[in-house]
């Protein structure tokens, strides 16, 4: 048995070998990014208003995974990787696909959109999205959207330690010696933005607000959950985050 906590508003503040077939060009040349740019689009705590895609390919049964990243330029980033991918590479239906994407920002509701279009165009293509924030997550179109992925079979989950210390080692230009040295973001954050993705998930209201005047502000967080969020919400989460204790009982 669990017992809710008496207070539910918590505030945070934060100071500003391929498929020789199926490969007919590369997705662009490769380059890492600089440290700087990884911390500036994929800290959590900031609201960076461009977005980063680091993604991953993998074709049929090979052990070898081709990387890029790409920005946004006068599309979203997601729509930019859609085209490229379908004009520069002879798809072949028989041949399995695996993509990992690790975006900056979770995919607005047009994006997530032209998502499944394509997913539906290439039905041996598997997407696996991480993301470091969730973008205007209190649009209904956007959480809409977002589930409408989920439901199409894309697994988006929110980028923890693994997978910043992964990108960190294999898409940034980090200085000799440094693989080990990448920003330690403090992981209430994530947990806070994984929250509000079981939250979008299991299509509840809203349970983070974050507000900020402008860049040169304070960043506030801040998380209120109704009686809804306790009733649907697993506990094992809920424990996590210590918004609700376990009932000990004394013998």
């Amino acid at each position: 048995m669990i017992q809710r906590e008496k207070s539910v508003t918590l505030e945070i503040l934060y100071a500003a070998a391929f498929c020789s077939q199926c490969l007919q060009y590369p997705l662009g040349s490769r380059r890492r990014i600089e440290p700087w740019e990884f911390e500036g689009f994929f800290d959590p705590r900031e609201l960076r208003k461009e977005t980063c895609l680091l993604y991953e390919i993998q074709w049929g049964t090979s052990h070898k995974t081709w990387r890029n990243s790409g920005k946004n330029t006068t599309n979203h980033v997601e729509i930019n990787f859609i085209e490229k991918f379908a004009a520069e590479r002879q798809y072949c239906p028989s041949i399995r696909c695996s993509i990992t994407w690790f975006l900056s920002w979770s995919p607005c509701w047009e994006c997530s959109n032209a998502i499944r279009g394509f997913l539906s165009q290439h039905p041996s293509v598997t997407l696996v999205i991480y993301v470091a924030r969730l973008f205007w997550h209190t649009d209904p179109q956007n959480r809409q959207g977002l589930r409408d992925l989920i439901n199409s079979g894309v697994t988006i989950q929110i980028m923890t330690v693994p997978e910043y210390d992964h990108c960190w080692r294999n898409f940034v230009n980090y200085p000799p010696g440094k693989e080990d040295h990448w920003p330690r973001y403090p992981v209430l954050w994530m947990k806070l933005y994984a929250l509000e993705l079981h939250c979008i998930i299991l299509n509840l209201p809203p349970c983070l607000k974050i507000s900020r005047r402008n860049q040169h502000q304070l960043t506030l967080f801040r998380l209120t959950l109704q009686d809804c969020h306790y009733q649907t919400i697993p506990p094992p989460i809920l424990l996590d985050m210590g918004l609700i204790q376990p009932l000990v009982t004394w013998r």
